[in-house]
């Protein structure tokens, strides 16, 4: 298969960061980016060189935008199969529209990874509040419920105990079709970012370390504090997701480490994730570089991590009290900012990140704190 090279025009469905770092790794190598969202001056609009306001269901304009590039790729998992099914008539999609139905749908994506003998929580399939009592009988107590599509950042979920009135818990998580998992004792939460090229190829960037505020990630620290033997079993196991997906692109899969020791699976994203943002600042070659050379089939880059590394959300929480303090971060050495251009700074918003380098991970999450501590104007 030829190789789509710099000069051609990359699609990127969905317009908010991951697409904004995506176009500026794509401008980087030469090639233009055309960005299709109901939104316009977006974060991915503000880089790319056309930026298409359409409803993701107004499939005419997607196949007019799929028309336009000699590639799709995604950087949100809420558009729908029909959209990539159209895009997919007049361009490759990558990673394809058949990953992003079963991974942007709790109930089909653990439904696959268990059928495929992947290490997942246990879980039950709730249709109605009738039905949850029966579903707790099965996972027990505490547990957590979640909507089956279309949630994130902890949005959709509900956490079960034995004081839980259902009914709240049940239209907390959405209604209508959800999953109940097992509640997992866990020692940890940590990511692998990898990629798979056209040709069969694997790359990842190790195993990282995540702390989530309020169900949304708040550091990341690279490489994660975990036994080496955990984090080489995480890297097989993510080996193992994106050959029986077929992945061609970036995917990230989210481990619970168990107090027992046990890697389970959380979820999976296909697409470069807020966990792998260290990478630009930290490694030889940035997730967002290498979503692009794997949907164009060039070799994946070197992974390697020069320095350890740390990354802090910053959220439109830190704007209530006034324009952040950017000097004095930017007074570190050692740190690297990175703003999204979003216009409205709202609580729980991810409006851009810090990324800190040290000589030790426990050095440089302390060094990105202090950074983030610093911003606070006062």
């Amino acid at each position: 298969m030829n190789p789509i090279l710099p000069g051609a025009t990359l699609g990127v469905l969905g317009s908010g960061q991951l697409g904004r770092m995506f176009a500026i790794a794509a401008r980087r190598l030469g090639y233009r980016v055309h960005t299709f969202s109901p939104d316009d001056d977006t974060p991915t609009g503000q880089v790319a060189d056309l930026e298409v306001q359409a409803s993701y269901d107004d499939l005419d304009a997607v196949r007019r935008f799929a028309q336009s590039v000699s590639v799709v790729t995604f950087e949100f998992e809420n558009v729908s199969s029909a959209a990539t099914a159209a895009a997919a008539e007049f361009a490759p999609v990558r990673p394809s529209g058949g990953i992003l139905h079963i991974t942007q749908h709790r109930l089909r994506e653990k439904t696959f990874l268990r059928d495929q003998g992947f290490p997942v929580t246990p879980f039950e399939v709730v249709n109605s509040l009738d039905a949850l009592p029966r579903a707790i009988a099965e996972i027990g107590l505490p547990a957590v419920l979640k909507s089956a599509g279309f949630g994130y950042d902890g949005k959709g979920q509900a956490l079960l105990d034995e004081n839980t009135d259902l009914a709240t818990a049940y239209a907390r998580a959405g209604g209508g079709e959800c999953v109940l998992e097992a509640f997992v004792d866990f020692d940890c939460e940590f990511s692998v970012v990898a990629a798979r090229g056209l040709d069969g190829g694997f790359a990842h960037y190790g195993a990282v370390e995540n702390e989530h505020d309020r169900h949304i990630l708040d550091i990341t620290t690279a490489p994660a504090s975990i036994p080496a033997e955990a984090a080489r079993e995480a890297i097989e196991i993510t080996r193992g997701v994106l050959e029986a997906l077929q992945v061609e692109g970036v995917l990230c899969v989210e481990f619970f480490l168990e107090n027992s020791g046990r890697v389970l699976i959380n979820e999976l994203a296909p697409r470069p994730h807020n966990s792998g943002h260290f990478t630009v600042d930290a490694c030889v070659t940035s997730q967002f570089e290498q979503q692009l050379r794997a949907i164009c089939g060039l070799p994946l880059g070197c992974t390697s991590l020069l320095r350890p590394a740390a990354m802090a959300n910053l959220l439109g929480d830190l704007w209530a009290q006034g324009e952040p303090n950017w000097a004095a971060a930017l007074a570190l050495p050692d740190v690297k900012l990175h703003l999204y251009g979003k216009a409205a700074a709202r609580s729980g918003r991810k409006m851009g990140h810090l990324t800190a380098l040290a000589a030790t991970a426990g050095e440089a999450a302390a060094r990105v704190r202090h950074a983030r501590a610093l911003l606070a104007p006062s």
